[in-house]
């Protein structure tokens, strides 16, 4: 089904149908001409003292028609912007209801449709709403699966664990180093991720450019005295570059981050085993990096020639070993459920290798067809297994990570997720990465830096949030980083103008 009627509702509820029909049908498109559409779905809404929605689909290529109610006690009748929300929800509630009738298929995150189901409920309790009814709000009100809900409460206890202070960061903030380079692009990336020796920019035009970036960050850091509390390189690829190229990164970041020394958390994506060597790893090692990435994404050969990764499984593992040899503590390595022609026997393949490697964390992705992505753009080339068993893999990721001992402490969702699915950061405890928790939770300020980085604005005590992303391609980077800049800590100035610690 590529194209549905929509009758009987506000057209300003047309996208959150959209989004909950794709769900079920990818791409799917919402139409008000009968006569370009498929199917037809129609809404009869009735508002009192409680809203009644009734939804009728109806399939003329199968001569099949389905029905759903939904009916919600409305509340807080002063409030129009509140009833037209609860409209909205009782609306999308009969839609999911009718579609999983249709097609038999049940939603595991019922109507969320967003990136950060987390904040949900983080942002119930901040609100002093008791976890019991918080719970009960996510299954009755959103339709959650109960195990989703667990799995939400693990992470919210496990992030208040590995950051007390989660709720008060907004006065300090984290820095994003952005470096844009990989040695080949992966089939299903759409993270700027540049050939390192290609013909968008020259690297070391880039790296001046964002020596520069770093100095006039660190002078605005030092006038608002502001701490930073985790710093995060990563692309791309940070290790594509060379280590000479990397060193004098630190050395750039040490000199101009006014609280440099007491950085929490120092993470380096070195996600490509094909640009790491001992050269590099004892640099990770002499400037105390916390934290690397080593991701195999798949441990089979013909898995990784196919998405183009350019390196072999051995060589994941050898670079792995290598890291441990040298001394690095805090290793985290990602596998991707849903890479093409692989399926539950090889996912168990993949955790068996886990186990005896065991890195202190592990982030389970659900494969997502990205817009842009060569994957997305050639899909016929690429056969990927159903949604029913990719969510048993998710489940089987889910029981083999409580069996050895890892704990989930941060998730997210992206769109054209395979089963509608999520990704899950797993690690031993004490070992959480606090830059994702941070990123993902957004309670503080993220500065980005460097190559399609985002810097996340969040004016403090009032949530407010503002994206400001750099250029994605290198030359765009170098051509206009000091103006770029200029206006990115013009935006910080603003958000912080008022209530900052040592602003004059």
């Amino acid at each position: 089904m590529r194209k549905i009627q929509v009758s009987g509702v506000d057209p300003a509820f047309h996208r959150d149908i959209e989004l909950i029909s794709g769900l079920f049908f990818p791409k799917i498109k919402v139409s008000i001409e009968p006569h370009q559409a498929e199917a037809t779905v129609h809404f009869t809404v009735q508002e009192g003292e409680r809203v009644g929605v009734r939804v009728t689909l109806t399939d003329p290529e199968r001569d099949q028609t389905w029905h759903a109610t939904h009916e919600d006690a409305l509340y807080r009748e002063g409030v129009p912007s509140q009833r037209r929300k609860q409209v909205k929800r009782a609306v999308n509630h009969a839609l999911l209801q009718v579609l999983e009738k249709a097609t038999g298929v049940r939603q595991p995150w019922g109507i969320l449709t967003g990136v950060r189901p987390t904040k949900l409920l983080h942002g119930m309790l901040l609100e002093d709403v008791p976890l019991v009814e918080a719970k009960r709000v996510l299954e009755r009100d959103y339709s959650l699966m109960p195990y989703k809900i667990d799995l939400l409460e693990e992470i919210i206890r496990r992030q208040k664990i590995a950051l007390p202070d989660l709720y008060t960061l907004d006065q300090a903030v984290s820095l994003y180093i952005g470096i844009p380079f990989c040695p080949t692009k992966c089939a299903y990336c759409t993270f700027p991720a540049y050939a390192i020796r290609g013909k968008n920019g020259s690297v070391e035009e880039f790296l001046a450019g964002l020596h520069e970036e770093i100095e006039a960050v660190g002078a605005w850091l030092d006038r608002h005295n502001l701490p930073v509390t985790t710093i995060y390189f990563g692309g791309g690829t940070p290790t594509s570059i060379t280590a000479e190229q990397l060193e004098e990164l630190f050395i750039r970041m040490k000199a101009a981050i006014p609280s440099y020394d007491g950085v929490r958390e120092l993470t380096v994506e070195a996600g490509r085993p094909d640009t790491l060597d001992k050269e590099k790893l004892d640099l990770l090692k002499r400037w105390k990096v916390d934290r690397i990435s080593i991701n195999p994404q798949s441990f089979e050969e013909d898995t990784l020639k196919l998405i183009g990764r350019h390196h072999t499984v051995e060589e994941t593992l050898g670079k792995y070993r290598l890291a441990r040899e040298m001394g690095l503590h805090n290793i985290n390595m990602d596998l991707i459920i849903g890479l093409p022609n692989e399926g539950l026997d090889t996912f168990r393949q993949s955790l068996a290798v886990m186990e005896e490697l065991r890195p202190e964390s592990l982030t389970v992705h659900t494969l997502s067809f990205k817009r842009g992505s060569h994957m997305t753009r050639n899909p016929d080339k690429y056969r990927v297994a159903d949604g029913e068993e990719i969510g048993r893999m998710v489940q089987e990721a889910r029981e083999w990570t409580q069996s050895m001992g890892y704990v989930p402490y941060y998730l997210y969702r992206q769109k054209n997720i395979l089963g509608n699915q999520e990704n899950v950061g797993y690690a031993f405890p004490g070992e959480e990465s606090l830059y994702n928790i941070i990123i993902m939770e957004e309670r503080q300020s993220i500065i980005g830096l460097g190559c399609g980085a985002v810097s996340k604005i969040i004016s403090p005590g009032t949530g407010r949030i503002n994206r400001w992303p750099n250029p994605k391609e290198p030359q765009a980077y170098i051509d206009t980083y000091r103006e770029q800049t200029e206006k990115k800590l013009a935006a910080f100035d603003e958000a912080y103008g008022v209530g900052t610690r040592g602003r004059v």
